[in-house]
């Protein structure tokens, strides 16, 4: 096993793969490096001077400047390295596509079908209450429904409380509305209580609306003020989505119809080296099969912006992308905060510097397809190929919005770990190895036997076929533990 990497010819830092020790020796391009501090598994030191002022390179683009000379050896991280990016900024469109294509294989999964054609990896029902008034009634009668039943014929069943619905005002009462619209529809269910209170903001009636032309067998509803006994009435209707549900059968469903969402939390130093680019390979080549896959995050798209701009399939989806990018800087300078308040203390903890650093790790999740559409926060998927989606870097917030959008399950690449699951299946990919055996209750998939020395095709491989094995109906960690929740985004009053 190497103990550094270095990503691109031009770069001028080198990555450790392991804990460094002061007083090492490497010869690197011919010349003789000297390690001047310790330095920590995923962290950076210099390979030249790097003088005052001067850019630093990773990824073969520049991560921030160096705020004092730089000498080879050294480490490179927040101590000395600083952001150089800037407030909303005008774009220029370059169109620089330069796809993987994958040959075309004629490879299936056993989905669930549903009546309006859409697919399935699961075959759950759920309680999605209208309001956080009614989160405690939904819990009552979820445990009832589960004595009742014992062992289910179901993947899941399962409630997603919030405590939104009321006092809420403009986009953040949309917000809601939209989350909770994607979710009831959301293939994975084949049984949806939409339970509501009566006065709440979020009028049952109108969410009906919204809804559009749904299977009435499948989604129904309930309005607690209206009825006398609200636990036994919501009981009986749970029932007979419970027996409608478990006579739905996985059938044969072409791999082109898998549509999964790529997010990353609590990365270090190898994220970008092992479990990101094995995504982006894995987004590439289920691209190439005539599949969907969606990168959000977008304060972490932030100073690789131009790189995902450069790869629009058109003018007017560049002209989109730009919009999704200064539209969420305008964000943060109305609520008068800095835009650049990133990384977190943990990514710095495992080495990242900058949010340039953070960001050109970020994107590689989505390979190098091109951009074939942007959505907005509460959006549904109606492209295929990789989307763009409107949402913070907030690990539930955004897995939520990635699920709402379409996507049959998030992957979720971290090199610190987290149990958390969203309420479609979350699998995680640890970046290293250490993390892989520290937390097999946590982790899915090992994506650091890359740094160990093992072939990344050969991983691609094992990793295709275990998402396959997902879509089919093998568990995560988070369905193991019952870790599934919600969480909507919200930027205005309360009232």
């Amino acid at each position: 096993m190497s103990k550094f990497t270095i990503i691109d010819k031009s770069d001028n830092v080198a990555i450790a793969l392991t804990d460094l020790n002061a007083g090492e020796m490497f010869v690197i391009n011919n010349k003789e490096i000297t390690l001047q501090q310790a330095i920590p598994r995923a962290h950076k030191f210099a390979l030249s001077v790097i003088a005052e002022g001067s850019d630093i390179i990773k990824y073969g683009y520049p991560i921030g400047k160096a705020l004092t000379e730089i000498r080879p050896g050294q480490h490179v991280h927040a101590h000395n390295i600083k952001t150089k990016l800037e407030g909303i900024l005008e774009y220029q469109y370059d169109q620089q596509i330069a796809e993987n294509v994958y040959p075309k294989e004629a490879l299936t999964f056993k989905g669930y079908r549903r009546k309006n054609g859409d697919v399935g990896i699961r075959n759950e029902l759920w309680i999605v209450p209208t309001v956080g008034c009614v989160n405690g009634i939904g819990e009552k009668m979820l445990q009832a429904l589960k004595a009742e039943i014992g062992t289910s014929a179901l993947d899941a069943i399962e409630i997603f409380k919030h405590n939104y619905g009321c006092s809420q005002l403009g986009d953040d009462h949309e917000n809601t509305r939209l989350i909770l619209r994607d979710i009831v529809l959301h293939p994975n269910a084949g049984g949806v209580l939409v339970l509501g209170l009566g006065c709440e903001n979020n009028q049952p009636s109108a969410f009906k609306e919204l809804l559009g032309n749904y299977d009435t067998d499948r989604i129904r509803f309930l309005e607690t003020q209206k009825v006398g006994n609200e636990h036994e009435e919501g009981l009986k209707l749970l029932r007979e989505l419970y027996h409608l549900a478990i006579q739905d059968k996985r059938t044969d469903v072409p791999v082109s119809e898998l549509k999964v969402g790529l997010k990353c939390g609590g990365s270090d130093g190898m994220s970008g080296i092992t479990a990101n680019p094995l995504l982006g390979l894995f987004s590439d080549f289920l691209i190439s099969q005539g599949g969907t896959t969606v990168l959000t995050e977008v304060p972490e798209m932030f100073g690789a912006e131009t790189i995902l701009m450069n790869r629009a399939k058109d003018k007017a989806t560049f002209e989109n992308i730009v919009h999704l990018i200064n539209d969420f800087k305008a964000y943060f300078i109305q609520n008068n905060q800095p835009v650049y308040e990133n990384p977190s203390p943990g990514n710095k903890e495992g080495g990242i510097s900058t949010l340039e650093e953070k960001s050109l790790g970020c994107t590689q999740k989505c390979g190098k397809a091109k951009v074939s559409d942007v959505l907005k926060y509460g959006d549904r998927i109606n492209v295929k190929g990789l989307n763009l989606l409107s949402a913070p870097g907030n690990d539930l917030v955004s897995s939520t919005a990635l699920g709402a959008a379409g996507c049959h399950m998030v992957l979720f690449t971290t090199g610190r770990g987290t149990p958390f699951g969203s309420f479609v299946p979350t699998t995680k990919i640890s970046s290293n190895t250490p993390l892989f055996l520290n937390k097999p209750h946590w982790i899915d998939f090992n994506a650091g036997q890359i740094a160990d020395g093992r072939n990344i095709d050969d991983v691609l491989k094992e990793f295709t076929a275990y998402i396959l094995d997902i879509a089919n109906g093998k568990l995560v960690n988070n369905e193991k533990s019952g870790y599934r929740e919600i969480a909507i985004f919200k930027s205005g009053v309360t009232l």
